[in-house]
């Protein structure tokens, strides 16, 4: 076990976990056996379990380094105090449920080696329960529409698409997913990691947002495939969910848009808001209306503190808007257009 420095490699594929003894033996070998290389390492952070995976890693996977954490600090704190422990030159960071296939390192590291201004790198994540669907967190690689609204090549909103290798070409993306990212060391430091105020979800969103108003490029490569579980942590349609989507949503538009853009669409996307809480309430869906309501009292807790973030983040904000931003509302595509796919969004890259 290392509960210290990790020496200088090139690639070092992380692990965070927390009280997922249950997925090491079924996710795990994949990713043992098609990692074999000199200048990798499999490091698995532990975010202070309490199901002995510790012990049960030191018996059954001792080829795995391990960083004990000592207490869980949620998915963003937890790879920051992490990824400060190692020395590699790029970081792969890796959910606990994911399987890998053969070949799944080599295209994406090579993307980011053919360009300095590429910080970020991600590969068709499909689902593991469904291998010929995409995945819901991240599928072809993230969007966000003008109002902020995630979603993906291969999932609009709650809809996955089947993989027909409609969208095996690379492409730019304006986010990548935290399920499985291939990120340059160095630019995932100087932009300060994850936020650790979103605690979980969004947060790879936020720091991809804040990679490219310094410059840098977020990539898709379907040459490499995964296949992810997805909910392990929290079902999709948990309260908790909930809150945390609500909340770090209107965190990471407060801090990121330009000031044009945050006068023109802010005020909007808090009425939208409205919108769902009023949805919500005459669906008889009280968990999911009181999780919103608690994600606007506590973000409006938390302004002074995201203010000072955004004022911060100024001198980088890009006064040009992101291609990769969709100019027009997810939701009226979806819920009122009826489309569910990516090519019906008409979307040109």
């Amino acid at each position: 076990m290392n509960t210290g420095m990790i020496n200088k490699i090139k690639i070092a594929v992380v692990i965070l976990n927390w009280n997922g003894k249950k997925l090491f033996d079924t996710f795990l070998p994949s990713v043992i056996k098609y990692s074999d290389h000199n200048d990798t390492k499999i490091v698995v952070a532990d975010n202070g379990s309490t199901d002995s995976s510790i012990n049960y890693l030191q018996q059954n996977f001792p080829m795995v380094e391990i960083i004990d954490l000592k207490k869980n600090y949620g998915f963003a704190a937890g790879y920051n105090v992490a990824l400060k422990k190692i020395d590699a030159e790029y970081f792969v960071l890796l959910n606990s449920d994911v399987k890998v296939s053969r070949g799944w390192l080599e295209p994406c590291i090579k993307t980011l080696e053919e360009s300095d201004k590429t910080a970020v790198v991600q590969p068709k994540i499909l689902s593991y329960t469904e291998p010929d669907k995409f995945e819901y967190a991240g599928a072809a690689g993230g969007f966000i529409d003008k109002f902020g609204y995630p979603f993906c090549r291969g999932r609009i909103l709650n809809r996955t698409e089947s993989d027909h290798g409609q969208y095996d070409k690379s492409t730019s993306l304006f986010w990548a997913s935290g399920a499985c990212m291939f990120i340059k060391s160095d630019a995932f430091l100087k932009a300060g990691g994850f936020d650790e105020d979103f605690w979980a979800h969004m947060e790879e969103i936020d720091l991809c947002w804040r990679l490219k108003n310094r410059g840098y490029k977020i990539v898709y490569q379907p040459k490499s495939v995964v296949y992810h579980l997805g909910g392990g942590t929290l079902p999709y349609n948990s309260p908790q969910k909930v809150f945390l989507n609500f909340r770090n949503n209107l965190f990471m538009l407060c801090k990121n848009l330009s000031d044009y853009q945050f006068h023109r669409i802010f005020l909007i996307r808090i009425f939208l808001d409205w919108v769902a809480a009023a949805k919500f309430l005459s669906g008889l869906n009280l968990k999911e209306f009181s999780a919103l309501i608690k994600a606007h009292i506590h973000f409006c807790k938390k302004l002074n503190s995201i203010i000072k973030k955004r004022e911060a983040l100024k001198k980088y904000n890009n006064t040009e808007e992101h291609p990769e931003i969709y100019r027009k509302s997810i939701m009226w595509k979806f819920f009122i257009q009826r489309k569910y796919k990516f090519s019906d969004l008409k979307f040109n890259l």
